[in-house]
């Protein structure tokens, strides 16, 4: 018998396909628009997020039962402010620069759809284990789509990867490039973005017919 039974298996594996919570329950789009112009950024947004989720899953998790109702949304806002600025304060120690490249989206963490629904539906009716893997599996599902809309943003947009050169410059050569990319500077642009999540969720709705609304 294996570490994970299978429905501990399905709270992480289907946020990353399925159940994505970007291109399935249409949560955390204003990220995915905001910091996918460059990979480094989408990266460390993704593992802060996966900090956030899977550890404030399991604080509202232990503190289900004491939370009186009226109150919960404020408990959970103050949870998730609070692991927030742990964040905030870390990229500041060492990654500065990062730091101010993310600057206010890292705070708007604390409003993001996926963690306070996460919260709200599961957090508060399960316990701590299995919380904890809703939130991993919610969040690594998130950090996918943010990885692959800023790898396609960066190498066309750029032409560089984490900043590094990928695709070389053009080289003209009467009149014609002979060699190299010529930068689609349109590729890092917000509406470049949607589009493509859009052709993210095209591919996965035709590899399963399933998840097509009548």
């Amino acid at each position: 018998m294996g570490l994970l039974s299978k429905k501990d298996t399905a709270l992480i594996k289907d946020p990353l396909a399925d159940n994505n919570p970007i291109t399935i329950q249409v949560l955390g789009i204003c990220s995915a628009l905001a910091i996918t112009a460059e990979l480094e950024a989408a990266i460390v947004m993704s593992i802060s997020v996966l900090f956030v989720l899977g550890i404030g899953n399991v604080v509202i998790s232990l503190m289900r039962n004491i939370i009186p109702s009226k109150i919960r949304i404020i408990v959970q806002l103050i949870v998730v402010a609070a692991l927030v600025i742990i964040v905030d304060q870390v990229l500041k120690a060492f990654a500065y620069e990062l730091s101010k490249t993310l600057s206010v989206f890292v705070g708007l963490i604390i409003t993001n759809c996926i963690i306070m629904g996460r919260f709200e539906a599961f957090a508060l009716g399960n316990g701590p284990w299995r919380s904890f893997l809703d939130g991993i599996g919610n969040s690594l599902g998130y950090g996918v789509i943010l990885i692959i809309v800023a790898f396609f943003r960066e190498l066309l947009g750029a032409g560089t990867l984490l900043g590094f050169k990928v695709l070389g410059d053009p080289i003209e050569k009467t009149g014609v490039y002979a060699f190299g990319y010529e930068n689609n500077g349109f590729m890092l642009l917000a509406p470049m973005a949607l589009i493509v999540v859009g052709i993210i969720i095209w591919v996965q709705r035709t590899k399963n017919k399933a998840l097509i609304e009548d």
